[in-house]
């Protein structure tokens, strides 16, 4: 990727040697944060500004999905990355209705078509964050307009 951003993504797993894989496979591409639990990486969303969340979805307490949904309130932002070693048809239709999952990714992932999903994923975050600003200056010019035309009107 040829942007001067580096991304930040956060991978959520029980299983510590898939996080440690994870992080020394990407470390130099990208900003990586790890956490064992949904409930770290929550913390982790509230500390960083994290572009791309990738978790698993078998996982203790609660599921990637289900973290990915208790997520969406306060964090819609970041992309989703479903990772997990199971393919289960339900999960996959979980994913996309309830957590609003980009990609479902079976284990184990290889290095660069994991890369390659995460850069084009960073591209959807980048496009949506410049629509947004773009819609926000498109109303604030809209109504700066609104009032021109009402001030031509009543003199």
């Amino acid at each position: 990727m040829s942007s001067d951003v580096m991304i930040n993504v956060l991978y959520v797993d029980d299983e510590v040697h898939n996080l440690n894989s994870f992080k020394a496979g990407f470390r130099r591409l990208f900003n990586v944060f790890t956490a064992e639990s949904a409930l770290e990486g929550r913390k982790v969303l509230e500390s960083e500004n994290i572009h791309i969340i990738i978790t698993d979805q078998r996982m203790p307490v609660m599921t990637g999905i289900e973290f990915l949904e208790s997520i969406i309130p306060d964090f819609p932002d970041p992309i989703r990355i479903l990772l997990t070693g199971y393919a289960d048809i339900n999960a996959v239709i979980d994913a996309i209705n309830k957590g609003q999952v980009y990609k479902y990714i079976q284990k184990p992932w290889m290095d660069e078509d994991l890369r390659i999903n995460i850069e084009k994923a960073f591209e959807i975050y980048s496009l949506r964050k410049e629509n947004r600003e773009l819609t926000e200056q498109l109303l604030l010019a809209n109504k700066q307009l609104e009032f021109l035309l009402r001030q031509n009107l009543l003199s």
